[in-house]
């Protein structure tokens, strides 16, 4: 399923940008919580938590309490042996504390996490994911996994992604024609113009981006979207 020109144009010209989809993943996290950001778009959400609230970030390559994204107007703070999973510097705070993978996804399948924030190429109605990374060695595309497959047991887990791929398709799909990750596994999915829950009675659309309304979300989502009698704009701040 392609999306028409009329709406691809009305999907770039108000759609949220990456910044605006870390602050509505942010709002989601409680006080206390742990939780493990993936790479991309997941990793904007720490640098939005809500003042006076505590989250522990769990950083999958080793490392437990650290900030958000070193802001690139401070290249000063940047060091980079203090990454997250995607080899993107960030923030040291008071009592982080570093360990091997071994030990972290020990904190991982031990159920420890509260929730995982992770990005997605494709997700389901029934909350299946696909989240394969791929990549060009010697001239042949290769699938890589990464740590998904493990966060991914989080007791809540929230894709961050962007609605619709590059060339037009849709990425919340009917079923999955990209290889699975893990099956019904994802609980919320916010994207650059909706705020999606993943149901027992189906995927119920309850936010959307300022600008849109619910024919226009589901105009670009294959399944049929169960609309919330409470749907509201999407509040950032």
């Amino acid at each position: 399923m392609t999306i028409s020109d009329k709406l691809r144009a009305k999907f770039e010209e108000t759609r949220l940008d990456n910044l605006g989809i870390g602050m509505r993943v942010a709002q989601e996290f409680r006080d206390g919580d742990y939780v493990n950001i993936g790479f991309g778009i997941p990793s904007f959400a720490p640098s939005f938590v809500p003042e006076g609230r505590t989250v522990i970030l769990q950083v999958e390559n080793g490392v437990l309490n650290c900030g958000g994204l070193v802001p690139e107007e401070s290249p000063q703070l940047m060091d980079h042996d203090l990454t997250n999973a995607g080899f993107r510097p960030i923030l040291p705070l008071p009592g982080m504390s570093f360990f091997d993978s071994a030990q972290s996804f020990a904190m991982i399948r031990g159920g420890h996490l509260d929730v995982s924030v992770v990005g997605a190429f494709q997700v389901t109605a029934k909350g299946d994911l696909a989240s394969w990374s791929r990549y060009m060695i010697g001239g042949k595309w290769t699938g890589i996994l990464g740590g998904a497959m493990e966060v991914t047991i989080a007791k809540t887990v929230v894709v961050a992604m962007e609605h619709i791929s590059s060339d037009g398709e849709c990425k919340i799909v009917n079923k999955l024609t990209l290889p699975l990750t893990r099956k019904a596994c994802v609980d919320m999915i916010i994207t650059d113009v909706a705020v999606v829950e993943v149901t027992p009675r189906g995927l119920v659309l309850t936010e959307v981006a300022p600008g849109w309304a619910a024919k226009h979300v589901q105009e670009i989502t294959e399944p049929q979207l169960i609309v919330s009698p409470e749907l509201k704009e999407m509040q950032l701040g």
